[in-house]
């Protein structure tokens, strides 16, 4: 992963949200992705705040039916599966993509 041209916090990113899509749990998969990314990030120039929050964006990317918040988002509301995918998937993929968008931005004044 050193010889990838990508900022450590876009690649944190990217490995949390694939993660997160893949076991549906935002914990496992920001807890599992700073184990990937820790010899990396000890290497180079990183703030760690904003490495936090480029992984806890990718944690929240695209939520749907292997975790438990979709779950309880759909039953709370009532709603049926394609309800919940067009409201609490599109928005946590969203909040997601805007927190990313956010850590960019914030690295520029840091």
């Amino acid at each position: 992963m050193q010889g990838i041209a990508l900022s450590p916090l876009v690649l944190g990113w990217l490995i949390a949200a694939a993660i997160r899509v893949c076991v549906g749990s935002a914990t496992v998969a920001g807890l599992t992705t700073v184990g990937i990314l820790l010899p990396i990030i000890q290497q180079q120039h990183v703030h760690p705040e904003l490495m936090v929050l480029s992984i806890g964006a990718g944690s929240l990317m695209f939520s749907h039916v292997n975790d438990g918040g979709f779950w309880l988002f759909k039953e709370y509301f009532n709603l049926t599966l394609k309800q919940t995918f067009a409201t609490w998937s599109v928005m946590e993929t969203i909040v997601s993509v805007c927190g990313l968008i956010g850590v960019l931005v914030l690295q520029q004044f840091l």
